[in-house]
């Protein structure tokens, strides 16, 4: 999607998607959206679009953290932590740290933002780190880790839809699901750090 052009396309490339699918949107049943944190545009039109069609169609609105839909997608080993990612600007990061459970990775308030190197201070081997890291920062984990920690794969690291709709369908089908007039993104806060957001569990 061309930057800054959410608004114009967004719609248009659900429509497209839905055709290329063969579904009708009828056919959808309900919403699922990541929550960021991420572009603040980004996650505003995106939000504003599923609450839109949750509401006209009146279908359940299941909001996901960004940073679980990439923990989704790391295998879990049973007694590691895993801390997940994301850019958050200004060469700091946006960080959300897990417990594996038998259910899943299980999201262990609060959401921070650090630099790569306070990161790798707070972290306590075994864990495992996954998420969008540039080149210089994976290099800086590497060095700084030796082999204490676990750096996920780049491959490993993507935000995919499929994990995002995965995760919200699990939430749909044990009634887990937001109500579309208080659903609101994850942004940064001003001073720097994050709000707090409610523990989650990714299956």
């Amino acid at each position: 999607m061309t930057a800054d052009h959410h608004t114009v396309e967004l719609a248009p490339a659900v429509e497209q998607t839905l055709r290329r699918c063969g579904v009708k949107m009828s056919a959808v049943t309900a919403v699922g959206v990541a929550l960021g944190p991420g572009s603040f545009t980004g996650l505003r039109i995106g939000l504003a679009l599923a609450k839109g069609l949750a509401l006209a169609r009146r279908i359940p609105l299941i909001g996901i953290p960004s940073l679980d839909v990439i923990a989704a997608g790391i295998p879990l080993q049973a007694g590691e932590r895993l801390s997940a990612v994301l850019p958050a600007g200004r060469g700091r990061l946006a960080v959300g740290s897990y417990q594996s459970r038998a259910a899943g990775w299980a999201f262990q308030p609060p959401l921070q933002v650090m630099t790569i190197q306070e990161l790798c201070a707070s972290l306590q081997p075994p864990a495992v780190l996954c998420g969008e890291l540039t080149p210089e920062e994976r290099k800086f984990v590497s060095a700084w880790a030796g082999g204490a920690l676990t750096l996920a794969s780049p491959a490993q690291c993507v935000r995919r839809p499929a994990l995002l709709a995965e995760l919200a369908w699990a939430r749909w089908q044990t009634g887990q699901v937001d109500d579309p007039a208080l659903l609101s993104p994850i942004y940064l806060q001003l001073g720097g750090g994050l709000p707090e957001a409610a523990a989650s569990t990714v299956r």
